[in-house]
């Protein structure tokens, strides 16, 4: 993944002298120990990249393994940590086994976030912690995010909304700390590519990852494979179609590659494979959520 050489510019170039970074520091030593829910994201590493730099072996980044983690993210996660220098736990997660899950219903994440949370909670006792931590922020409460709700029932630390982080701010404080991922494109799970109401399954979410790994080493850094059965979203047999949505700076790149994306689209099972020409942007999983009664957990 190529990332920007150059950090944004800030009043408070300095560790030292940043507010936001500051007051993470001082919430970071008065909990005393934490876990942090780490994905490899900018946000989650910022945490443990802080909780680290305070509290040393006292934070443990944990991330959860399971079909739905995008290969690629988590080889990033565990090299990042090493750098970081962080404790890092890889624990498998059974969210997959959760019908409430697999249904994939709009509060899908909400099933996905109890899972997490509950092994967080089980990790936590067993690594004599005393905190769970998420990398929300206060950017992130404006959508609809089920899994908020989730974080607040098994009472989850979000660390950079009680310090008043926004997004820009974990970015500019990632930067400060010598982050390699301080302007990471965003990621999420792999179910998010599969339409509300059609299941989540393992053979589809393979079939999702291999494909975008495949872009990704083809160069594309913003990369969203949005599985689309042909018939019944309940037909298991193969033949789903790919919506590939790159960055609308890549698409002409994406567009001259037609033919080697296509070649990997059927390796993966895909029996058709098409780009997006809106190109990516955020929240589109969601765009067929438009006009519903969303209740969105602050």
């Amino acid at each position: 993944m190529a990332l920007s050489p150059t950090p944004p510019q800030s009043e408070h170039p300095t560790v030292e002298n940043d507010p936001h970074l500051k007051r993470l520091f001082s919430l970071l030593s008065e909990m005393g120990s934490v876990l942090v829910c780490y994905s490899g994201g900018v946000d989650s590493a910022f945490v443990l990249a802080a909780a680290h730099r305070v509290l040393g072996p006292r934070a443990v980044g944990m991330t959860a393994v399971s079909p739905s983690l995008p290969s690629f993210e988590r080889d990033a996660a565990v090299d990042l940590a090493r750098r970081i220098g962080a404790r890092h736990e890889l624990v498998e997660s059974g969210e997959i086994e959760d019908a409430n899950y697999t249904k994939n219903d709009v509060d899908r994440c909400f099933h996905c976030k109890s899972e997490l949370y509950r092994l967080s909670a089980k990790k936590k006792v067993d690594w004599s912690l005393d905190w769970v931590a998420n990398g929300t922020n206060l950017d992130d409460l404006g959508d609809y995010r089920p899994g908020l709700e989730a974080a607040k029932n098994a009472e989850v630390r979000s660390v950079l909304v009680e310090c008043g982080f926004r997004k820009e701010d974990v970015r500019r404080g990632a930067a400060l700390l010598g982050l390699p991922v301080w302007n990471k494109p965003a990621s999420a799970c792999l179910s998010s590519r599969i339409p509300y109401g059609t299941e989540v399954t393992r053979e589809r979410l393979a079939q999702i990852d291999g494909l975008e790994g495949e872009l990704h080493r083809l160069g594309l850094e913003q990369v969203r494979v949005r599985w689309h059965a042909l018939g019944s979203t309940r037909d298991t047999a193969p033949g789903a179609i790919a919506r590939i949505e790159v960055e609308a700076r890549e698409l002409m790149r994406a567009f001259e590659l037609r033919d080697t994306i296509v070649e990997a689209g059927k390796r993966c099972g895909f029996r058709y494979v098409t780009l997006d020409l809106q190109g990516y942007r955020t929240g589109s999983h969601n765009e067929v959520l438009v006009g519903r009664s969303l209740r969105v957990v602050s």
